[in-house]
């Protein structure tokens, strides 16, 4: 197995969240007020466990679809996807709670073609409307097996900001570093209609490490090296 390309233990956009932390201790034991010091020693502590940014081992076997969140599974199902990929689809939907790592990964190796951000709600995201009412970020991924994946980061209840690491015409691999959603919030991947899924609603998955599906196409051919 190989490693998604490299980030720090804390994902950059934490840093400044930390910081504030770090301010109010500060404040507190110039000022003698204990109450600040351990609102901000409890802020900092918190901000660096929900930022964090572990190394993930990443399969290297062809034709596999890697999970692009950490979270558990809450749906599986077959729709149309008609905004970006105009073709019928397999969804796979992950809730992330606020103790889940929040950096999102490339499902498979490929070509960023379209990286959209759409505003919109703060609804519940283990909702079934916060996949079309809620803010999000599209990402559109033409596949080296031909295919294309969309991955959709959906802001939930207590996310503010999704922020994005990736351009269009950029080449990532499978489970490299594609963004983050500040806060609970969920993942929404979209595949080919003939891949198999390998997980179901209640499954908890780990993103860049946890295999999700496999490419049809890959089964057929014996795949692609992925790494």
């Amino acid at each position: 197995m190989a490693e998604g390309r490299a980030s720090g233990f804390i994902a950059p956009p934490g840093y400044r969240f930390i910081l504030a932390g770090v301010i109010l201790i500060f404040l507190g034991l110039i000022t003698g007020w204990q109450a600040l010091t351990i609102l901000g020693i409890a802020g900092a502590a918190f901000f660096t466990y929900f930022f964090r940014d572990p190394a993930r081992p990443v399969p290297g076997e062809p034709g596999l679809i890697v999970s692009p969140a950490d979270g558990r599974v809450i749906l599986v199902d077959e729709v149309r996807e008609g905004r970006f990929l105009q073709a019928p689809c397999r969804r796979l939907a992950i809730f992330m709670n606020v103790f889940d790592v929040h950096v999102n990964r490339a499902p498979a190796a490929g070509t960023v073609t379209v990286s959209e951000h759409r505003p919109g709600q703060f609804k519940a995201a283990f909702r079934q409307d916060a996949a079309w009412l809620n803010e999000q970020q599209s990402v559109v991924l033409a596949t080296d097996h031909g295919p294309r994946l969309l991955t959709v980061q959906i802001a939930g209840l207590l996310a503010r900001r999704i922020i994005s690491y990736v351009t269009p015409e950029q080449r990532l691999a499978r489970g490299e570093r594609l963004g983050l959603i500040c806060f609970g919030s969920r993942v929404d991947l979209y595949l080919p209609p003939d891949s198999e899924v390998l997980v179901r609603p209640g499954d908890r998955v780990k993103a860049g490490s946890s295999v999700v599906a496999r490419f049809a196409e890959a089964l057929k051919t014996g795949g692609l090296d992925h790494n």
